[in-house]
């Protein structure tokens, strides 16, 4: 049976399902047809229903968590595959002296500020979703491809901006200055609940048993990338947008563990607290 997978770029991603696409455990007869796009892609293509080009949508996809209720119609969330961090999250940076607006609850609070620009990954994105939420006072968001975000910032198109995947690690290099850990912010927010980032979702077109068959191969993939952590560096360098290993392997080493695995209570209850719905 082939299934069409996509996932994203970012070296998460990559190193949990090199195995699966790859072949290097037993597939069990099914064969996955792999596509990467840029999250908020990922995004429109399981909202767009019926009209995207892709047959109604992938079979099993990387979505961003924000994005998951308005979809459960169509997709329901598996149990292995998810990205969640711990303390850490997206970043919002901006160019050096840039001062931003303090956190506060509404706009009466920040009267006579000027409120500047951000740039964020995308508007479906779990990071807007947090900005929302942290910032709410920051209403120019600006939607760009997450890796034209810290140049942008850079040259000044934008006053700040929220990186997400490797480039939470590389903001130092464009010149830019931490404004805010987004997932630290959550973190003090939530009582130490984990950040729920990225979602892996199977299409309710799939029979029951095929897609308990395609979360537990998601399992044996990310088991098979722990025990062989450089198995996957061919494929996660191929698709990845900072070739640096130092960057690649600081991102796989936040956004891939336990919960990658299997989402436990604990998780689950961070995903609630997000999205405001059970799941």
């Amino acid at each position: 049976m082939t299934l069409t997978l996509n996932i994203s770029p970012c070296p998460n991603d990559t190193f949990m399902f090199d195995a699966l696409v790859n072949g290097h455990i037993d597939r069990r007869g099914y064969h996955f047809e792999a596509d990467f796009a840029d999250i908020e892609e990922l995004n429109r293509r399981v909202t767009a229903g019926g009209d995207d080009g892709h047959g109604g949508g992938p079979d099993i996809c990387k979505i961003s968590y924000a994005v998951l209720p308005t979809i459960t119609d169509r997709y329901s969330l598996l149990d292995s595959g998810s990205a969640l961090g711990r303390g850490n999250g997206p970043v919002l940076v901006a160019r050096p002296g840039f001062t931003m607006p303090s956190r506060c609850e509404n706009s009466d609070g920040v009267a006579g500020l000027s409120i500047p620009a951000v740039a964020i990954p995308g508007i479906h994105t779990t990071a807007n979703l947090l900005l929302q939420r942290l910032y709410p006072t920051l209403t120019d968001r600006r939607p760009m491809l997450f890796s034209d975000i810290a140049p942008a910032v850079a040259r000044g198109e934008v006053d700040a901006g929220v990186l997400i995947h490797e480039g939470r690690f590389t903001w130092r290099e464009h010149g830019l200055e931490l404004i805010a850990d987004l997932g630290t912010e959550w973190d003090r927010a939530t009582g130490g609940l984990p950040l729920p980032l990225g979602a892996i979702v199977s299409s309710r077109r799939l029979a029951p048993q095929v897609v308990r068959d395609i979360e537990e191969l998601i399992r044996e993939s990310i088991e098979y990338a722990f025990a062989h952590p450089v198995a996957s560096r061919k494929f996660i360098r191929a698709h990845a947008r900072e070739m640096d290993d130092g960057v690649i392997d600081n991102h796989i080493a936040l956004f891939v563990n336990e919960n990658s695995l299997t989402l436990g209570p604990e998780a689950r209850r961070a995903i609630t607290t997000l999205t405001g719905e059970v799941f």
